[in-house]
């Protein structure tokens, strides 16, 4: 039986299709196993309805996108309710005309659309061109209470940032989610594999260890044009140990997260007590250098 402290949670990866309907109901049925797994808090992939649209600057892409609330969140809300479990999924928010963000929302167990988050560092690389398609959020970082926890969300390219994992943890966050689509383009593989794989993990489970909280990182799997995803998505614990960890196919992890742990690791390494705020004006400047005023 698990304990009032014991939360279990799961991270969905799987692949997508160009059948937005389809790639909606192939995850209504993934949350509905890992909720007869248990799972209490399910976290999907970033821009779960869709494939990863933004390794072109087409501007057709952007009918993929809905307001909030919307179709797709109102059938999740409705999912959320039934099973009684919240739900975090990453959606392509049409704001206003003209006006698109890179979001996830997060919903209660009784189905409210408790809030969301817009993705704040958009990224603009071969294959990932964000910039084209995403205003960058205007609503901070932000934890999101709910009746299962207390979830901050940051998205994908978010997770690079330190500042980030910080700020949010620092609003009594017990989960960090991170919403992610991040692969292998074909011609850096062979070169650097299995090196950015690990940095991507490696740099959420340092989040997970700095500010003391569970980290949840669902990222997509599959192939799609020029990009290889590379799926491993995974559940850390305070101490960056992973408690589960996916493969490279489509897959459903589920681990148990204890939160009185929160507390332990942070009184035995108390890295929020040890903070010099008092010195830490100079990160609101781009660099330092010898001229800079």
């Amino acid at each position: 039986m698990k304990s009032n402290s014991n939360r279990r949670v799961a991270a969905i990866q799987t692949t997508c299709v160009s059948d937005v309907a389809a790639n909606v109901e192939q995850t209504v049925s993934l949350i509905e196993s890992a909720a007869q797994r248990g799972a209490e808090i399910v976290c999907l992939q970033e821009l779960f309805s869709s494939l990863y649209f933004c390794q072109t600057e087409d501007h057709r892409h952007f009918e993929l996108a809905e307001p909030i609330p919307g179709p797709t969140t109102e059938r999740l809300c409705a999912v959320a309710q039934r099973l009684g479990i919240v739900i975090v999924a990453g959606v392509f928010e049409r704001r206003a005309a003209g006006l698109y963000h890179n979001s996830a929302v997060v919903i209660d167990t009784d189905g409210s659309l408790v809030d969301l988050y817009r993705k704040m560092h958009i990224p603009d690389d071969p294959n990932y061109y964000e910039k084209f398609y995403f205003t960058p959020g205007d609503l901070g970082f932000k934890t999101i209470p709910t009746s299962r926890g207390k979830i901050g969300i940051c998205i994908c390219w978010d997770q690079w940032f330190p500042e980030a994992a910080r700020l949010t943890a620092l609003q009594g966050a017990e989960f960090l989610v991170y919403p992610t689509a991040i692969g292998w383009l074909a011609e850096d593989k062979p070169i650097y594999g299995e090196s950015q794989r690990r940095a991507w993990q490696t740099m959420m489970r340092s989040h997970a260890i700095a500010n003391g909280v569970f980290v949840i990182a669902p990222n997509r799997c599959g192939v799609e044009s020029n990009i290889e995803f590379w799926g491993s998505s995974f559940v850390a614990d305070p101490y960056g140990n992973f408690l589960v960890e996916a493969g490279t196919e489509p897959e459903i992890v589920v681990a148990d997260c204890d939160l009185d742990l929160i507390n332990v690791a942070r009184t035995h390494w108390p890295f929020l007590r040890d903070r010099r705020i008092d010195a830490y004006g100079p990160l609101m400047r781009r660099f330092i250098d010898a001229t800079t005023p």
